[in-house]
């Protein structure tokens, strides 16, 4: 039997956007805070993002580990939303934050990237210091960040293709995709 951390558990999605697209309001909406990490040896499948430098996309911001279940049972669902919403403005950023000692590794979140076919840009963050500037407490944790910069919405658990809780995190996107920026 495999044993996760409490964060890792099958937890109910928490869903809480603000704003335009408000269906709870427990976070305070403000500029997202800046990506952590600037090396180039610290991204996958991108030269080092910047928040500046994503003005006028709409950013979903997924933090996983190449180990957790429901980060693995999540994929498809990230990979189905940043292929099916690129074209429209949406970047995905993967954010990943090691829960268990093999997932420390950078060659070992390399290796999972290439297996898993990852394509998105993936930050590294080893020392969890994105993980701590947004507060994330699950995997998988998500996060999205409007055209301006502005931290707007986050959701948490498992999200699957087709399911009503991956509708809900698709339609604040759609929204977001249709607002222009300010």
């Amino acid at each position: 039997m495999r044993w996760y951390t409490k964060a890792c558990l099958g937890l109910p999605l928490a869903l809480a956007l603000l704003g335009r697209t408000a269906l709870a309001a427990d976070m305070a909406q403000g500029p997202a805070p800046e990506f952590t990490h600037r090396a180039a040896d610290e991204w996958l499948n991108s030269p080092p993002l910047t928040l500046a430098g994503l003005r006028g996309k709409v950013v979903l911001v997924e933090f996983w580990a190449f180990d957790c279940a429901n980060c693995l049972h999540t994929h498809a669902w990230v990979e189905s939303v940043a292929h099916s919403k690129k074209a429209a403005g949406l970047v995905v950023v993967g954010v990943h934050t090691p829960e268990l000692p093999q997932e420390k590794s950078p060659a070992n979140v390399r290796a999972a990237v290439q297996r898993l076919g990852i394509d998105y840009p993936v930050m590294l963050d080893g020392d969890y210091s994105y993980w701590h500037a947004l507060d994330n407490h699950y995997w998988p944790g998500f996060y999205l960040i409007d055209r301006d910069g502005r931290l707007v919405a986050r959701a948490y658990g498992e999200l699957h293709v087709g399911e009503d809780n991956a509708r809900k995190v698709e339609g604040a996107i759609d929204r977001l995709l249709a607002a222009p920026a300010t």
